[in-house]
């Protein structure tokens, strides 16, 4: 099963510029470590943006886990990344209970990472 509704999916640039880029957050500096090894940066924060929908659009949903407040998948495989390899990992995205947009949560290497390519 693909993430439901994907083509509204949203990827918001404080998600991506102020924890998942960010060198600074607490939780996301480690993120940050990570994918600017594979060449995304916050100068161009649209290709970490355009890499996550796309990896969302390529790879199933392993997980789905209901909640009064709404439905949260779990995405796994590859993603392409600026420098050509293809790293290993893991979106989540979370539907709200009254809508029909997913929005994604977060994003992090798997634990068996590899940088496949």
């Amino acid at each position: 099963m693909k993430l439901p509704y994907l083509l509204v999916a949203e990827v918001p640039e404080a998600k991506i510029k102020e924890y998942l880029l960010s060198t600074t957050h607490r939780d996301g500096k480690h993120k940050a470590a990570f994918f600017t090894r594979f060449g995304f940066d916050r100068d161009r924060w649209e290709l970490l943006q355009n890499a996550l929908r796309d990896h969302a659009a390529e790879h199933d949903v392993v997980k789905v886990e209901d909640s009064p407040f709404g439905v949260r998948y779990v995405i796994e495989g590859t993603m392409r990344s600026p420098d050509g390899r293809s790293p290993c990992l893991r979106s989540v995205w979370f539907i709200e209970a009254d809508s029909t947009v997913p929005r994604l949560i977060t994003a992090y290497p798997l634990p068996e990472e590899s940088d496949v390519g």
